[in-house]
């Protein structure tokens, strides 16, 4: 496995910096939120945002590991509404984010965005799966050749009403077929699943190209909780060599100290899983 931070939970510690504290707890890569780096969107913000990004990448050793909250900036982007011109713009977002994970090496996009994919007043759940899964197979080849793969995500149905479970995020990728598109595992995010984390993992496992790991209230896992032991030894089961990146929901007070709680509690996996 290959360990990432998701970098919101430096606040507004300079990229530079976070990526060396990340390095130097042990870990490999880090996972970007767009709107950290990026300003305003605009064509030299985001140039600017990617040079930043390959030099605090370079300085540090990490790897890029992707990109997630993909639409939560700039304001009102929806990529699920019968609204063509604002579909569009949503993701011609996409396809700018995708030149920027193309400019860094290639990427993971994951897919959630809870308030920009759900069912817009008007329109029925099944013509916004239908827009969905039309415009993630239109959007898949590009996402590959951009060496790069966007990730849907399921998520619980008090955050969204499109896609709540790992099983239609399977249905919708054999839909498009195209390996652009892909499905990831969220600890947290299972809320409505019924299975447990390991059942989950080995019944799709074949679509997970990512997993966030965190808690079920959205914080860092404590050493010695082993409710995540036997999700990992599943992984391990499958010889998982893809990203495990530490989201949290939060902005700690001390992000070097969540970062050592949480490489310990890794190492803690790595021991009781063997």
């Amino acid at each position: 496995m290959r360990l990432a931070v998701c970098n919101e939970l430096f606040g507004h510690m300079p990229l530079r910096d976070a990526a060396a504290m990340t390095a130097r707890c042990g870990f490999h890569g880090l996972e970007l939120a767009p709107f950290t780096v990026f300003g305003d969107f605009t064509a030299p913000a985001i140039k600017r945002g990617i040079a930043e990004t390959k030099a605090a990448l370079q300085a540090s050793g990490l790897r890029f590991a992707g990109f997630h909250w993909l639409l939560a900036k700039p304001d009102g982007l929806h990529i699920t509404t019968a609204d063509k011109a604002l579909r569009q713009k949503s993701w011609d977002h996409l396809r700018r984010l995708l030149d920027a994970a193309a400019e860094l090496g290639g990427g993971n996009m994951i897919l959630g965005s809870p308030k920009q994919r759900g069912t817009p007043p008007g329109q029925t759940h099944a013509e916004t799966i239908d827009i969905l899964t039309d415009e993630l197979a239109a959007i898949a080849p590009y996402a590959a050749e951009r060496q790069s793969a966007i990730l849907l995500e399921a998520l619980s149905s008090d955050q969204t009403d499109v896609v709540n479970l790992m099983s239609e995020v399977d249905t919708i990728i054999r839909r498009i077929n195209n390996p652009g598109v892909c499905g990831m595992f969220d600890f947290h995010n299972c809320a409505d699943e019924s299975s447990s984390y390991e059942a989950l993992i080995d019944r799709h496992f074949d679509m997970i190209r990512h997993v966030h790991l965190n808690d079920s209230k959205g914080n860092a896992p404590a050493c010695g909780d082993t409710s995540y032991h036997p999700a990992f030894a599943t992984l391990k089961r499958f010889n998982y060599a893809a990203w495990v990146s530490l989201e949290i929901f939060s902005i700690p007070e001390d992000p070097l100290k969540i970062l050592q709680q949480t490489m310990a509690y890794l190492n803690e996996v790595e021991t009781m899983t063997k």
